[in-house]
């Protein structure tokens, strides 16, 4: 009989996976405007923010005490989930820093950080969890 700590993790990668999609899928796609730019750092943010979630649910269901994203994302690490700590702990500052920044040489910038190292990460760990489900 499966744990409430397995059922989570289960539970929230369906919904990582969902969002995952949606990012992959646009990610894809030319990004000529303002508009466009906007959608794909949000699909980032509910991604990341589902990606650690199901992390920490994935590690809880394994036994450990996870209590913020940056020790879960050093807990990932340390356990093979992840592949490299330092992107993931990039990707979280930098989601913090894009709730306070409305600059548009920022937001492509970022658009393309997205796209070029931060969607391959999402995609590893995908596969990763994918393979345990």
């Amino acid at each position: 009989m499966a744990s409430l700590n397995d059922i989570r993790w289960k539970q929230r990668f369906e919904n990582f996976e969902r969002s995952y999609k949606l990012l992959e899928k646009y990610a894809n796609e030319t990004i000529d405007n303002e508009l466009e730019r906007a959608g794909i750092i949000q699909f980032f943010d509910m991604t990341f923010e589902l990606s650690w979630k199901v992390l920490k649910d994935y590690l809880e269901a394994e036994g450990f005490i996870l209590k913020s994203p940056r020790q879960t994302i050093k807990q990932a690490f340390q356990s093979g989930l992840i592949d490299d700590g330092h992107t993931w702990m990039r990707a979280l500052e930098k989601r913090d820093l894009t709730v306070h920044t409305y600059d548009e040489d920022t937001e492509k910038e970022f658009a393309e950080e997205i796209i070029n190292s931060y969607l391959p990460m999402m995609q590893s760990l995908y596969h990763k969890l994918l393979e345990a489900f």
